[in-house]
């Protein structure tokens, strides 16, 4: 039975063409089920571990100062944990090790500064840091999850949380744009990636259940509620835009009318975000999941334009004959680009519609 293909083999072979067949010595990954057991396993000794300490040094959280250095032996102990095994158990252990520590460094901030805007500013800093030099794909993810959350909450004390929504995303557009710019760091830039996601995500969806609305209305504003909103936008549309530019790209150059029209139909989505928040972050995250084939990413895009058509649709400052005109005019003007966009796609020769 393997006669055939083995005689195929050595036509090939004496054609120059190598096949790179798997080595049956190489290691076997464990099924995510098994992992996933695995994973909790180590939250769970981890946490009964971290129960049997604090009993003893419980008046660690009296003291700032002990607090902060017991804090840092906790990172630095998962750090270096994280750095000598492969282990999904162990790994997920040093992850808890971890948390546990950077609470502790937080709650000492707390006791020194009653400001919580310090706090989210000092959680933004040692999260982007552990995002940068912890040597585990799960921690870099939580890590720049944690610090999407830092900085959202650090502006929106100031009245600038639909900033920091584009900051997230243009951060994120900008790292899976560059994925493999890196090739040795190609893990770490998506282990980068998929926290930004979920954190904006999540970030997204509070902000249309309105759950901070108390922690805003408290707050100092630095900028007017129009500006920031502004401001926002034009973050939305440069990710946008770096999305567009890197599709086209792989084609031909535009002509000029095709500029402007692309051009204008970003312009026209940026003003509708402002009434519609979420809707430039979902078109951004469906159009490059589609650019770079990232299906996770064109899912989340989707979701993220279903969240913000509902929540326009219960926005009650507005008629519904003002949203159904707005929502026809944004329908029409994505079919023309559609049209406009199969015409050129028509006019190129076969060998420019292929990839490079």
């Amino acid at each position: 039975m393997n006669r055939p293909v083995d005689a195929f083999k050595q036509r090939l072979a004496q054609a120059g063409v190598v096949l790179n067949e798997p080595s049956s010595t190489a290691p076997l990954e464990s099924p995510w089920f098994v992992r996933a057991l695995q994973a909790f396993s180590g939250w769970l000794a981890a946490l009964f571990l971290l129960g049997f300490i604090a009993m003893g040094v419980i008046f660690v959280a009296e003291s700032a100062a002990a607090s902060l250095v017991v804090g840092g032996i906790l990172i630095g102990g998962a750090f270096a944990l994280l750095r000598t095994t492969q282990s999904d158990v162990l790994e997920h252990m040093a992850l808890v090790f971890s948390l546990a520590g950077q609470l502790l460094v937080a709650w000492a901030v707390v006791e020194v500064w009653d400001d919580t805007a310090h706090l989210w500013w000092i959680l933004l800093v040692l999260q982007s840091a552990l995002a940068l030099i912890m040597p585990s794909h799960v921690h870099r993810s939580f890590a720049a999850f944690a610090a999407s959350l830092a900085l959202y909450m650090a502006l929106a004390a100031n009245g600038l949380a639909q900033v920091a929504l584009g900051i997230v995303l243009l951060v994120l557009t900008l790292l899976w744009l560059n994925e493999y710019r890196w090739p040795k760091r190609i893990g770490v830039v998506q282990a980068w990636g998929a926290g930004l996601l979920v954190g904006l995500l999540m970030l997204q969806g509070q902000a249309y259940a309105g759950q901070l609305a108390w922690y805003y209305a408290s707050s100092a504003q630095w900028l007017s509620p129009w500006l920031a909103s502004w401001l926002g936008t034009v973050l939305v549309a440069l990710a946008l835009l770096g999305v567009i530019h890197q599709a086209v790209r792989q084609h031909s150059p535009l002509a000029t009318a095709q500029r402007l029209v692309i051009y204008g139909a970003v312009a026209l989505m940026a003003m509708v975000s402002v009434y519609m928040p979420g809707f430039g972050a979902g078109m951004t995250l469906l159009l490059l999941g589609f650019a770079i084939s990232h299906r996770q990413l064109m899912a989340s895009g989707v979701l993220l334009l279903l969240m913000a058509v509902s929540s326009y649709y219960y926005w009650l400052d507005v008629t519904l004959l003002i949203k159904a005109l707005l929502l026809f005019v944004m329908g029409s003007v994505l079919l023309a680009l559609r049209w406009v966009l199969r015409r050129w796609l028509r006019s190129l020769k076969p060998a420019e519609r292929s990839d490079p």
